[in-house]
């Protein structure tokens, strides 16, 4: 009989470790970044207007003038960058997601809503005017 006990005991021991989670260390983040993530913060409007329109033609869309944009935040190991082209009547909004790896990903702001990643709203804006160099 007390070897039965000892089984069941056990048993009910292993059933309820399993709904512990276990202890949350303080891992450090490590982000990774590169030269040219870093290159888009120093450059004045209209060199960022350039990079943001190859990145968006590079993506398979058009784009005839940005006539306004900037940096929105990171965004996982990602930093946000918007820009808007001055297309027809309306435009289009831009978000331009570079990568670690000199990747650019390119969405339509639109699609962003309600997928947990940042609005594009500009936090920090280029130096300088979107219309010349300076």
């Amino acid at each position: 009989m007390p070897r039965k006990f000892s089984i069941a005991l056990l048993a009910a021991l292993a059933l309820a470790a399993c709904n512990e989670e276990p202890a949350q260390t303080n891992q450090p983040v490590i982000k990774v970044r590169n030269a040219e993530q870093e290159r888009l913060h120093t450059l004045d409007a209209f060199n960022l207007a350039i990079a943001l329109k190859h990145a968006i033609y590079d993506a398979g869309y058009s784009c005839k003038r940005i006539d306004k944009a900037g940096f929105v935040g990171p965004y996982q190991n990602l930093d946000e960058w918007t820009a808007h082209c001055a297309d027809g009547k309306t435009g289009r909004d831009w978000a331009v997601f570079a990568g670690p790896d000199g990747s650019a990903q390119v969405r339509d702001c639109k699609d962003l809503a309600g997928t947990g990643i940042p609005a594009c709203v500009i936090t920090k804006q280029p130096k300088g005017s979107f219309g010349s160099a300076s």
